[in-house]
């Protein structure tokens, strides 16, 4: 967030004690936010849209200096044994605070609370799921690239990336780093009760914010779903490619195994070495070029197996990781987007019809002349309920200042996908290349299989022509 939109301030303690107010009384039927239709969408006007410059509103980050805010490693160590189950532990390097801590899952389970608890109207990406039992290698594996892009997301996030909390994540090497994050946001408040600007969010948001958030919430959701397809697809070709490189690998060894070491007058198959017949006498020279020749192929498929596990860890690297990291930043968008209708304006919603159940009742005891006493109890009531919705106005409003931030971040992280397709093409140039390098190497190689008797060519409707 630029300019002063983080300031601290002394707590306001009417918030909290709103929010609690609104929760006493039942829920109202909630109301649907407004969706604009086509038409609309098209004719926004583009004057309304336009900011006042030096607006904290707006962000002006380009992807390059995102990503050039830290770069966090997570590696695993040894795994510990407990009392009963083995405990997994991560290596977390930041590059910006030049530190190394050790961390375990039920960590970053604290630390992703606390930034719930002191960002909720902020993109806070999900974890990956808890440890099951009888978890295995690949399991341990895809969490702790997830956690990697869960955390390089965090630390790269402007509001989240100057919070102590993150700071004391990336670099407390105490004992219980667990218990020294919940400190940190103890009696401290939301960004809603820090901000300078809350109270006056609304001023800086455009008139149409309501058609934008649902035009905004729907691309969105579009760009996921096609996203989250291509990364299948993305997976498949890695899981193809490794495929590949077995299926190259044991066909070389297939060949080897046809061509063991052995003399000329023997077919040496494993371990078994059974003479030629006298009938195959003449041909134990051509039978060790050919073994020879053989043995020499099978080190260029294992060579080819090479360069396809090469290609497929490349891309599992620089494409499929780089789309889960970007999946995992649109489905933060769409979990605050739930967070805010069912959050901050259904609490809003609820407060407004608690108000309005309690003019009825004021009306109701006018009506049948009830005691002057509990007339200006309920009167004192309306006015506190009053307060509690004026404090839910702007915490709607605050709310819908942050989803407007945190659009303009999802949309500068949108490059990204370019640098994704140019790393899967520039992959697939160089994997092919290198492949075809190996396969033109081997063909000279083939010339001993296809010859005749004395070396002579072979026949044309033989074997096939070199």
């Amino acid at each position: 967030m630029t300019g002063g939109a983080m300031d601290p301030l002394p707590a306001a303690p009417v918030a909290a004690a709103a929010e609690a107010e609104a929760d006493e009384e039942g829920d109202p039927p909630a109301a649907d936010p407004p969706v604009p239709q086509v038409g609309e969408q098209r004719a926004l006007d583009a004057g309304r849209m336009q900011m006042p410059p030096g607006n904290p509103l707006l962000l002006s980050l380009t992807l390059q200096e995102l990503l050039a805010r830290d770069v966090v490693q997570v590696e695993l160590i040894p795994e510990k044994k407990g009392l009963f189950l083995k405990h997994v532990e991560y290596e977390v390097s930041s590059q910006r605070f030049q530190s190394s801590v050790y961390r375990r899952y039920n960590d970053f389970v604290v630390f992703h609370e606390m930034l719930l608890q002191k960002f909720p109207y902020r993109m806070v990406p999900a974890l990956p799921p808890k440890r099951m039992l009888g978890a295995d290698r690949e399991f341990i594996e895809a969490r702790r690239r997830a956690l990697k892009r869960f955390i390089n997301l965090v630390a790269r996030h402007p509001p989240f990336s100057e919070d102590v909390v993150l700071k004391l994540f990336l670099s407390f090497t105490g004992p219980d780093v667990q218990n020294k994050l919940k400190e940190s946001a103890q009696y401290v408040g939301d960004e809603f009760v820090n901000c300078k600007l809350a109270a006056r969010a609304k001023d800086f948001l455009p008139a149409d914010i309501q058609a934008q958030f649902a035009i905004s919430r729907e691309l969105i959701r579009n760009v996921y779903n096609s996203f989250y397809k291509l990364r299948d697809r993305a997976e498949r070709m890695v899981s193809r490619a490794i495929d590949s490189a077995a299926d190259l690998l044991v066909f070389g060894k297939e060949l080897r195994q046809v061509a063991p070491l052995g003399g000329e007058g023997s077919l040496d198959f494993g371990s078994d070495t059974t003479p030629l017949p006298s009938w195959a006498a003449l041909s134990s020279s051509t039978w060790g070029s050919l073994k020879q020749a053989l043995r020499g192929l099978s080190v260029e498929f294992a060579l080819l197996a090479d360069k396809a596990a090469q290609q497929g860890k490349q891309e599992e690297n620089d494409v499929v990781e780089k789309l889960n990291l970007f999946l995992d930043l649109l489905q933060s968008y769409k979990d605050l987007c739930e967070r805010h209708e069912k959050g901050v304006l259904h609490k809003h919603q609820r407060a407004l019809h608690k108000y309005s159940l309690m003019k009825r009742q004021v009306m109701s005891a006018a009506a049948h002349n009830r005691e002057p006493e509990s007339v200006e109890q309920l009167e004192s009531r309306i006015v506190e309920q009053e307060s509690v919705i004026q404090t839910m106005e702007l915490r709607n409003y605050f709310s819908l200042y942050c989803l407007h931030q945190e659009t303009q971040l999802v949309h500068v992280y949108l490059p990204l996908t370019s640098h994704i397709l140019g790393a899967f093409v520039n992959s697939q140039i160089q994997g092919h290349k290198e492949m075809s390098k190996v396969w033109n190497d081997l063909q000279p190689k083939l010339r001993c299989l296809f010859a005749g008797p004395h070396g002579s060519p072979p026949p044309q409707d033989g074997l096939p022509p070199h």
